[in-house]
């Protein structure tokens, strides 16, 4: 199973670090699991730079092709999503999301879902109701709007971009890559910053 990380300039490099870093320590994940790797996948194979000035070099250029059934595709937040450049990712997804594929984006880049018409008819939560509308003109999708931090729809994924933890939790529910009990503390141990939510998390994930 691969997280595929589409990266670009601009990306909100926070809005997915709780992500990655649970990923790629695998340091609460159940205990036989394979590997879960992350490829980071840019428009192209240049160099990107993140909102918060972070270079980075993504390990391929975006190829529908190599993402399995079994894998997600990870959109974060940034200030590009209307660009040209991301326009082929943003088709993939919406008919990824159509035939069951996982899908999760964050912030801005529930915008560029809205834009190509992949939330009109699924419920999905962003920055505010308000907010897809006055960005995407072409958003049909008020209805299904769920005034939540972060919301799973089937196989969709969408989220706040004042939600970090809670756009992490769903994805990791997703993968089912922790323990029964862990994944509750954790979230509850970063977000409530109680002593008792680490010894449950350390209890969950030693059985």
């Amino acid at each position: 199973m691969t997280v595929y990380l589409y990266v670009f300039d601009t990306m909100a490099d926070w809005e997915i670090a709780f992500l990655t870093a649970e990923v790629a320590s695998a340091r609460f994940f159940r205990k036989g699991l394979d590997p879960v790797r992350i490829e980071r996948i840019g428009a192209s194979t240049a160099q990107i730079t993140t909102m918060g000035g972070m270079r980075l070099v993504p390990d391929s250029a975006f190829r529908p092709e190599a993402i399995g059934d079994d894998d997600i595709l990870v959109l974060p937040g940034g200030e590009r999503w209307l660009d040209a450049a991301q326009r082929e990712v943003l088709l993939y997804a919406n008919e990824r999301i159509a035939r069951g594929g996982k899908v999760a984006a964050i912030c801005d880049a529930t915008v560029g879902l809205a834009s190509v018409g992949a939330l009109d008819d699924v419920p999905h939560a962003s920055n505010a109701r308000g907010y897809l509308s006055m960005m995407c003109p072409g958003y049909r999708g008020e209805a299904r709007y769920v005034d939540a931090p972060a919301v799973t729809s089937g196989n969709l994924i969408t989220a706040s971009g004042l939600a970090p933890l809670e756009f992490t939790r769903e994805v990791l529910a997703a993968l089912d890559v922790f323990p029964p009990g862990a994944l509750d503390a954790w979230y509850k141990l970063f977000t409530l910053k109680e002593e008792r939510y680490f010894y449950e998390l350390m209890s969950a994930v030693a059985k």
